[in-house]
């Protein structure tokens, strides 16, 4: 008889203000994803750890003895509790653990499982094999079961940043990311497909199906540089205000979309405004800047901040969506030319309660 998927079981994603057991990061070592501007970046890495440490255990992967003793070297010069920080060795190729890592589920009765899909590095690069594990020891750690979802032997294709989720069943993609047969993260699945993949393997009742990403995303239309859940019913969505600019069009059809949509509960969804960064370019290539890439913890929200007058705008509609968290802005001027920010970088490990 062949396994039950997790929405059979009474799995589900929860949302990620729920509570947390852990957040996941790996400790940056590849330098060809910052070339020429690698030296900032486990500075950054140390300010986003001292701040989680303070309100949840983080699990943090290093390569060896030699990094895991550079890593609390660091932290420890920018004044984190190390106590709450658990090292986990495993070699990896890159430390976006969003894509790479085990997606978490939960019951009703606090049981988890983790989801660990398949990753092909965006069906991009070449150095993914050492990735792929990073779902199955994720698990390990924890202490929780697998299940890696397949269709006729054929392992899914899955990034957690194509995805985001209200706690409630209902999720968001975009068509560009997990639809596109250009792409082809999972040929012939189509639109069908697809959203029954997600509601077995996430609990997914509903999806609400963006159109495009932003400008300059390297994974092809994640949504989590786009829009995100900020409570049941809401969400925050990035919006452009000079019509110039390239991602002005996409964002207003982005826009059209939600205020259309009803979520899993029958609900019209608010739709908030989250301000964009003037575009910011690195040897002649638009970089993913976006505030919509924040992470939610334990008593606290990051946000990646870019030096920009609408830095202050963002923290301050964040602030006003999580009032019982801080709301902290961490510099990501640098991160971003590695293509990604916060939440690509963390992934959550959840307490245990499927609902909030």
């Amino acid at each position: 008889m062949a396994t039950k998927w997790p929405a059979e079981r009474g799995y589900a994603m929860p949302a990620e203000w729920a509570p947390h057991a852990a957040t996941w990061l790996a400790w940056p070592e590849n330098r060809t994803d910052w070339p020429g501007k690698f030296a900032p970046i486990p500075w950054v890495y140390g300010e986003i750890v001292r701040h989680l440490a303070r309100h949840e255990l983080v699990r943090l992967i290093v390569r060896d003895a030699g990094a895991e003793a550079r890593a609390r070297r660091l932290l420890g010069r920018a004044g984190t509790d190390l106590a709450r920080v658990e090292f986990v060795r495993l070699v990896t190729d890159r430390g976006w653990l969003r894509d790479s890592g085990a997606i978490f589920v939960a019951d009703a009765r606090g049981r988890r499982l983790a989801t660990t899909w398949r990753f092909n590095a965006w069906a991009k690069y070449d150095d993914w094999k050492r990735d792929a594990r990073t779902a199955d020891r994720m698990a390990k750690v924890a202490g929780t079961a697998t299940f890696a979802p397949e269709l006729d032997g054929r392992r899914v294709v899955l990034e957690g940043g194509a995805i985001d989720v209200d706690g409630e069943g209902t999720l968001l993609a975009t068509e560009e990311c997990l639809l596109d047969e250009v792409q082809a993260r999972n040929p012939g699945l189509g639109r069908g497909g697809t959203e029954r993949v997600l509601a077995r393997g996430l609990g997914a009742t509903k999806v609400i199906w963006l159109g495009k990403g932003i400008v300059g995303d390297d994974t092809h239309g994640h949504v989590d540089d786009l829009a995100r859940f900020v409570g049941p019913g809401r969400v925050v969505l990035a919006r452009e205000s000079r019509t110039s600019d390239e991602n002005y069009t996409l964002l207003e059809e982005n826009r059209e979309r939600l205020a259309g949509a009803r979520d899993a509960a029958g609900r019209r969804l608010e739709v908030i405004d989250l301000p964009m960064p003037a575009p910011l370019v690195l040897d002649g290539r638009r970089l993913p800047a976006s505030y919509a890439n924040f992470y939610v913890a334990n008593g606290v929200v990051l946000v990646p901040t870019f030096n920009d007058p609408a830095d202050r705008v963002a923290l301050g509609v964040l602030a006003e969506c999580f009032t019982g968290r801080t709301v902290i802005g961490i510099h990501a001027v640098d991160l971003v030319w590695g293509l990604g920010t916060l939440h690509c970088m963390t992934q959550q490990e959840p307490a245990g309660l499927a609902r909030r």
